[in-house]
């Protein structure tokens, strides 16, 4: 008995690093995600300097990208159950080595945004595919610490990329100056991305299929074979014919599946898409995308700049591994609602920093006290950020809907994401031009104490169910839970 005990135990933890290391695999697209998120960071001045853009051409080119991620996210789910997951983490990998060549060689605004277009519908796929994928190798006990593998993949390519755009300019004295083969530094921060693109591509051909989707073509030998060497499954012909249950009324993922009586969307549905338009909402990208231009903007020197957008890279990647350690444990609910008024304070502090400003046009600078504010608050924001809203909103759009709808309720909050995204994006430089970035981050910390409410009205609790049991009234048996 005692043996066979300790067989099992073996089993089991031989099983959850494979199920860990299938997850990091997958999460690889994440890296991709946060790498393009920030590529963009360091070479947006020069960039608007080479092509000679202003404000409004600058933030379109900058946000561009995101609705090929929108266009990307939307039809991922449909692709995946069609080809299966791993081809189309292939096409991913391969649309955005493409994009990062492209981007490197543009010799015209209007195809350097063909090939940034090109780059964030791999990315879409990306954020659809990894966080689905991991839902469904993970076992269900260590599913969101699993599943913030995706967040944790993108704060490390922010931070990589940051570190390498730093590296890169300092190399040639400026982004916009000559660096390899007569290419300027901003140039190759667009050609590094090639490498991450085709290791992500490399790793997809090393991971097993997603069992859901070899039970939906039918495959149930091989689903059973991955659900007890990944997901530790005792048992993997019963948990085949569990799946396969909640398949049964299940036909080819459509809109038709999440129509319901809320404006034409099931309210779960709509939860999701209000979840994914607060994460951005809040700003997040408005530091990831600009905050290197942002505190060049009131009087860091560029390295300096460089220097400081790196330090916050690193607090979100750090704090994503708190948030790891913690979803599980504390559950998804009262990790957001700590995450929503930490975020609000510290957007309110770098909003009331910001309205001291001095000097105008590329003379700005913040008086002491000031500086020091908007620097501290605007890093905190980030820890609240990536120990909540960052990681969570992935999990929970991956685990959170019934399995009839999880394919398309995953890729329209996803969409959604990313058009809030590009939203937020391409009106924060003229934005920031009109009304101010005082104006700006009060209005961010407005939607981080809207988001605390939604939350407490709104989310369910997914933490330590099983896929299978999340069914249409999920909503409703949580909705009352203490957060």
């Amino acid at each position: 008995m005692a043996a066979t005990t300790g067989a099992q135990t073996d089993g089991a933890q031989g099983a959850r690093g494979k199920a860990l290391g299938v997850s990091i695999a997958a999460a690889v697209g994440g890296f991709l995600f946060g790498f393009d998120s920030s590529v963009i960071n360091g070479a947006v001045d020069a960039l608007s300097d080479h092509f000679s853009l202003g404000s409004f051409l600058s933030g379109f080119v900058v946000s561009i990208a995101l609705l090929g991620c929108a266009v990307g996210a939307w039809y991922a789910g449909r692709l995946a159950d069609s080809y299966g997951r791993r081809p189309v983490m292939l096409m991913g990998s391969a649309m955005f080595i493409i994009s990062s060549v492209g981007s490197a060689l543009a010799f015209s605004v209007p195809d350097l945004m063909v090939w940034r277009v090109i780059g964030g519908l791999g990315i879409g796929i990306a954020s659809v595919i990894a966080p689905a994928y991991i839902s469904e190798v993970a076992p269900a006990s260590g599913r969101g610490a699993l599943g913030s593998l995706q967040q944790l993949a993108i704060t490390i390519g922010q931070l990589v990329v940051l570190s390498s755009n730093k590296g890169l300019a300092g190399a040639a004295g400026g982004a916009s100056q000559d660096l390899w083969l007569g290419m300027q530094a901003w140039r190759w921060m667009f050609l590094v991305g090639v490498i991450p693109a085709a290791v992500y591509g490399i790793l997809a051909l090393s991971i097993p299929e997603s069992p859901r989707y070899l039970v939906l073509r039918g495959e149930d030998e091989k689903a059973a074979g991955v659900l007890e060497r990944v997901s530790g499954e005792p048992d993997g012909a019963a948990k085949v014919r569990e799946i396969r249950e909640t398949m049964r009324e299940e036909h080819k993922s459509s809109f038709a599946d999440i129509r319901g009586s809320r404006f034409g969307l099931h309210p779960l549905v709509w939860v999701g898409i209000l979840m994914a338009a607060f994460q951005q909402l809040v700003g997040i990208n408005a530091i990831f995308y600009y905050s290197t231009t942002l505190w060049k903007s009131v009087g860091f020197s560029e390295s300096s700049s460089f220097t400081t957008s790196v330090i916050t890279a690193g607090v979100n990647v750090v704090m994503t591994v708190v948030a790891m350690l913690f979803v599980d444990r504390v559950g998804r609910r009262r990790l957001l609602t700590i995450g929503s008024i930490g975020m609000c304070v510290s957007l309110l502090a770098t909003a009331i920093a910001f309205s001291q400003q001095q000097g105008s046009g590329d003379d700005v600078t913040l008086p002491s006290p000031y500086g020091t504010i908007a620097l501290l608050g605007a890093n905190l924001f980030v820890v609240f950020f990536a120990l909540s809203w960052g990681p969570i909103l992935w999990i929970m759009l991956a685990e959170m809907f019934p399995n009839r709808m999880r394919a398309m309720a995953l890729a329209i909050g996803t969409a959604a994401n990313w058009i809030f995204n590009f939203l937020v994006t391409f009106s924060f430089e003229p934005a920031t031009s009109h009304i101010g970035l005082s104006w700006l981050y009060g209005f961010f910390a407005l939607c981080a104490l809207l988001s605390f409410f939604f939350v407490i009205a709104k989310i369910p609790e997914t933490n330590q169910r099983t896929l299978e049991s999340m069914t249409g009234d999920t909503h409703a048996r949580t909705r009352t839970q203490a957060p």
